[in-house]
């Protein structure tokens, strides 16, 4: 049913625990994950604005942590027997997650309830939120 999940993550903890739910989705017919991380364009913006001569040392080493990140990700789904694609993008979250999900035809999304800050999740409402408003695959929450 649910062949290819789509798995954006923040690499916060509870992005982490989602981990253990993908292992399970193998015995529901899940074959393949895609691993989305989206290096927030504010992030870029702010850093570019403000870092100066720097930033472009900083940007570069806030897209190797994402990768290093990533692929560790990637290595430990691969061992418990999935075929693995791993996607980095910059942008607003919530428009590259429903990208990727339109563009790689996923089944379904598991992604983890709450991001690395509370308080833009109190401010804004949070990136999960509005990707089960909008997306139009099924999608799958996992709580901290």
């Amino acid at each position: 049913m649910f062949e290819k999940i789509l798995y954006p993550t923040d690499f916060s903890d509870v992005s982490k625990k989602t981990m253990d739910y993908l292992a399970q989705l193998k015995d529901a017919g899940t074959k393949e994950i895609v691993v989305l991380h989206v290096i927030d364009e504010k992030v870029i913006e702010a850093v570019s604005r403000y870092g100066a001569d720097s930033s472009t040392t900083i940007i570069g080493l806030i897209n190797t942590e994402a990768r290093d990140e990533a692929m560790k990700i990637e290595k430990k789904l691969r061992e418990s027997g999935f075929k693995v694609k791993v996607i980095i993008e910059t942008g607003v979250p919530l428009k590259e997650i429903l990208k990727v999900e339109e563009r790689e035809k996923t089944s379904a999304i598991v992604i983890g309830s709450h991001g690395k800050t509370n308080l833009e999740q109190i401010l804004l409402g949070s990136v999960s939120e509005m990707v089960i408003r909008q997306s139009k695959k099924p999608v799958l929450v996992i709580k901290r």
